[in-house]
């Protein structure tokens, strides 16, 4: 079992930039696919990305596209979600998952990962 541990949110102003981070612990976190979610107040938790074992590969939700990146370091036990040209729409509490049944990088739905964190928050004002 792997204990997943987010850092990095924070108030930023629109258009501005914020890197979260991903650690784990309890297990090497190359043996999991690592996806980031997002929840605001009153809404659904929302696919945000993936990334594969080797990094290799990345998913992103429309939304996020080209202004969000993920990375992995797996030498450090860690994912990165870079987070740029934030917008007020950004704002949620941002979660890492990783593992469940399948080992597939493109899953999207919540349900399909084991293993959560507990969030951290990003405000973005406008």
């Amino acid at each position: 079992q792997v204990q997943l541990e987010e850092s990095g949110g924070g108030l930023v102003q629109d258009g501005g930039s914020l890197r979260l981070s991903c650690a784990a612990s309890g297990r090497t976190l190359s043996d999991y696919v690592v996806a980031w979610f997002r929840q605001a107040p009153g809404k659904e938790r929302e696919f945000v990305s993936a990334i594969s074992r080797t990094g290799i590969i990345t998913y992103y939700v429309d939304s996020v596209k080209g202004r969000f990146t993920v990375s992995r370091d797996n030498g450090k036990n860690t994912v990165y979600l870079q987070m740029n040209s934030l917008k007020p729409e950004d704002t949620a509490g941002y979660y890492c998952a990783a593992g469940g049944l399948s080992s597939r990088a493109d899953r999207r739905r919540a349900d399909e990962y084991a293993y959560w964190g507990r969030g951290t928050q990003v405000t973005v004002s406008s």
